[in-house]
């Protein structure tokens, strides 16, 4: 049976087989992540026309057996190999699905929510393969930026519900961390404080943001971000 198999996209390429990290070259990293992205199985044309985008056809296809050449017997049971298709095996595990999966848990307000745990925080702080630009990953990645800030603000919520305000701190602190202009995450961050009575940093925190809010896009914040910390602001601040 061997080791299993895991494919990390978040925060960094990494193949895992159990503790093992396999190094691959750069084209086959490319392939599996172009795989596993698509959730399907891809033909081998779209897969060499979108990896060797410059490169001509025949060129492009010699590029993609090359990469298929290369993976050692690891990273060739990743991959399910037909004559026009490449697709994931399904024992292949991507922490990319899990976390997608992990968000929208969180995100459904009919959900009990059972990984309301403070682990679910680490697995929502990575960007989607950082330091990539191919234009097949920009646009996962921003749509993982925006589904991964709007879980952190969300499970921050359910922490201040369930009184783990530490955590609810946490959570909120890391959507902030990566979207210091986004008001929402502030709101996030300021109710957490508020709610385990710590009214000096969510006044700290709000009078952050509004620096920041005002010094890079000559914007002010919006009534009901101001309306949080209302009571706590001299008359000439509000």
């Amino acid at each position: 049976m061997g080791s299993s198999l895991r494919l990390a996209l978040l925060g960094g390429f990494r193949l895992l087989a159990g503790d093992d990290q396999i190094n691959v070259s750069n084209g086959s990293e490319r392939l599996l992540a172009f795989i596993a992205l698509g959730c399907r199985a891809v033909s081998r044309h779209l897969a060499a026309a979108t990896l060797w985008p410059d490169a001509p056809e025949h060129r492009a296809y010699a590029s993609l057996r090359s990469a298929l050449a290369r993976l050692d017997a690891s990273g060739r049971r990743m991959l399910r190999v037909g004559a026009t298709e490449v697709s994931l095996a399904p024992d292949t595990h991507v922490d990319l699905h899990e976390a997608r999966a992990l968000a929208e848990r969180i995100l459904d307000p009919a959900a009990a929510c059972p990984d309301l745990d403070r682990r679910a925080i680490e697995v929502l702080s990575h960007g989607l393969l950082p330091g990539w630009y191919d234009d097949w990953v920009l646009g996962e990645a921003e749509q993982w930026h925006q589904q991964r800030l709007h879980a952190l603000e969300a499970l921050s919520a359910r922490f201040v519900r369930a009184g783990r305000f530490a955590d609810a701190v946490a959570a909120a602190s890391v959507a902030l961390h990566a979207e210091p202009l986004r008001e929402s995450a502030c709101a996030a961050l300021v109710e957490a404080h508020l709610a385990e009575g710590n009214q000096a940093e969510a006044l700290r925190q709000y009078r952050l943001y509004v620096r920041g809010l005002r010094e890079e896009l000559s914007l002010s914040p919006t009534p009901r971000l101001r309306g949080l910390v209302a009571g706590l602001r001299p008359p000439e601040e509000r």
